[in-house]
């Protein structure tokens, strides 16, 4: 059973730094970050096919998606957060072809639990 276990959120203040983590039960070609604020439908991130990273707009400049392979684990280093970052987070994950700037959530059939991540101002 593919399982992905998301860690790393947690509450800043505006203009802070957080780290996501995600550690998947084996290797996937595609893997993504998205997240669901409170009253919202769930919106893309960041997503990576092999070493190739993709951004969302709002993350572009600020976020930065990585993945170590050997590790089975994907990140998500986010700089400079700000109040409307604020959801949970989502790591997903695909063995599909993913190397195009759109993407759903439909297009991943493996998701972990979700970390909160809280900015405040």
């Amino acid at each position: 059973q593919v399982q992905l276990v998301e860690f790393g959120g947690g509450s800043v203040q505006a203009g802070g730094s957080l780290r996501l983590s995600c550690v998947a039960s084996e290797n996937f070609l595609c893997m993504a970050w998205f997240r669901q604020a409170p009253g919202k439908e769930r919106e893309r991130v960041a997503h990576v096919y092999f070493s190739t990273p993709y951004y969302a707009d709002s993350a572009k400049g600020r976020f930065t998606i990585s993945r170590d392979k050997d590790k089975f684990a994907l990140y998500l280093q986010m700089n400079t957060l700000k109040p409307e970052d604020t959801a949970m987070y989502y790591c997903a994950a695909s063995s599909g072809w993913c190397g195009r700037s759109s993407i759903s959530q439909t297009d991943f059939g493996a998701w972990g639990q979700g970390t909160q991540v809280t900015v405040s101002s």
